[in-house]
């Protein structure tokens, strides 16, 4: 009978800087922290605290005192990991290493590694082996050369039997070249997709929105599809998409994203351009956020700054959801309700009980009307002139001689079908 693995016993820590003028209000961020490092099975949160600090020390990022201060219950629990809560250079990754005698991983080390266990794709797994490989180049000065591997992520975490990750930087460098052909060659499938998606008949609707916000609670209630759904941060990283016939409105290809997050890496943005393409092709986007979260401003803040650096125009038709209206009070639910129906294109509802979905599908039907659709015509030999405006606009799809004229199939808006029939027979 195969033993249970010991779990890593880790301590979260959220450092509260008060030179940042863009830090976050700390008791939601630690909640964060620990929310992240609770996604990897591997790891057991036994504490977790906010460090303020007036400013970073260049060496070992916390002064002395504090360093000696943490040091004492990390000891007296048997700490093996701590995770800061931001960004950590080398250099004070390695001094806090020795100083704690514990390992170290900062915000962006426990994404990559969050990542790494739960990419699906290649195009996925090849991009988040070429960020760990980019971050961990800027980090061979770090004590613990060896790192241990148990389980499929990226070493930063695990147990025994490690195998040296990289010697130097040669060999990181050599790896990546071998890992960008690779994906060069996944790019160009994946174009071909794209291109083929480009004609289906329907609409796209993708859901965005920080991560835990409930897109993919929302997208099993329209789809009844079974996407995994937690409370859990990164619960979904792969696109995943489902048809879905709107009430008196068009069918829509609804497509679920990965959920964003603060701080998140640049090279990780990069490695879900897979799933984040579908919100770059979409016909509409819909902002789902956690309206009962303490910090629910600053995340939207957050994901528009993502979209932004996507390159997602202004001009792309948007709804926003205030999503989890079942976790407020009775009176906050009814204030944000009433706050919603003041805004234009904001929706407050609940993707668990069903709360106000009817007038969101209505919403998202009405800002489809533009989509396009599929529809056979039959002309005959005399009607050139109705031949010719369909092949002008070029929507024309497929077409075949009959023995009376032609059947021809087109993908036209509401608006292109009215201009043609009103060109008459």
């Amino acid at each position: 009978m195969e033993h249970e693995r010991e779990l890593t016993r880790a301590w979260v820590l959220h450092p509260e800087i008060k030179s940042d003028e863009n830090r976050r209000v700390p008791e939601p961020a630690l909640q964060e922290a620990v929310s992240l490092a609770a996604a990897l099975p591997d790891l057991d949160v036994i504490g977790s605290n906010i460090v303020r600090l007036p400013k970073p020390q260049p060496g070992y990022l916390f002064g002395s005192g504090k360093i000696e201060e943490l040091g004492a219950p990390f000891k007296a629990n048997e700490v093996e990991l701590v995770l800061i809560d931001g960004p950590v250079t080398p250099v004070q990754q390695r001094n806090l290493e020795k100083a704690w005698k514990v390992k170290i991983l900062d915000r962006t080390g426990l994404i990559l590694e969050i990542f790494s266990d739960r990419a699906r794709t290649r195009e996925g797994v090849l991009q988040v082996e070429m960020a760990a490989l980019s971050y961990q180049r800027t980090r061979l000065v770090r004590a613990w050369t060896h790192l241990e591997r148990q389980r499929g992520g990226l070493g930063f975490v695990g147990g025994p039997g490690e195998t040296q990750i990289e010697a130097d930087r040669r060999a990181i460098d050599d790896q990546l070249v071998r890992l960008r052909r690779q994906l060069d060659k996944v790019v160009k499938t994946r174009t071909l997709h794209r291109a083929a998606r480009a004609k289906v008949p329907y609409p796209i609707v993708a859901l965005v929105g920080y991560t835990n916000a409930g897109k993919s609670t929302l997208f099993n209630r329209l789809t009844g599809a079974d996407v995994m759904a937690k409370d859990m941060l990164f619960a979904t990283l792969d696109p995943t998409m489902r048809r879905v016939v709107l009430p008196d409105g068009p069918e829509v290809i609804l497509s679920d994203t990965v959920g964003f997050i603060s701080s998140l890496p640049t090279e990780l943005v990069a490695a879900f351009r897979a799933t984040l393409e579908e919100v770059l092709g979409a016909n509409l986007v819909v902002h789902v956020r956690d309206i009962s979260h303490d910090d629910t401003e600053a995340q939207a803040q957050d994901v528009e700054t993502i979209l932004g650096s996507l390159g997602l125009d202004d001009e792309r038709p948007r709804i926003e959801v205030w999503n989890k209206l079942d976790q407020l009070e009775p009176d906050d639910r009814e204030a944000v309700i009433a706050r919603a129906e003041r805004e234009d294109d904001i929706y407050a509802i609940s993707a668990l009980t069903g709360q106000g979905l009817d007038d969101l599908l209505e919403a998202v039907a009405v800002k489809l009307q533009g989509a396009r659709h599929l529809s056979e015509l039959e002309l005959g030999f005399a009607q050139g002139r109705q031949r010719a405006w369909l092949f002008q606009q070029d929507i024309v799809q497929d077409e075949e001689q009959t023995e009376t004229g032609f059947k021809v199939t087109v993908l036209w808006t509401d608006k292109q079908e009215a201009q043609y029939n009103a060109m008459g027979a």
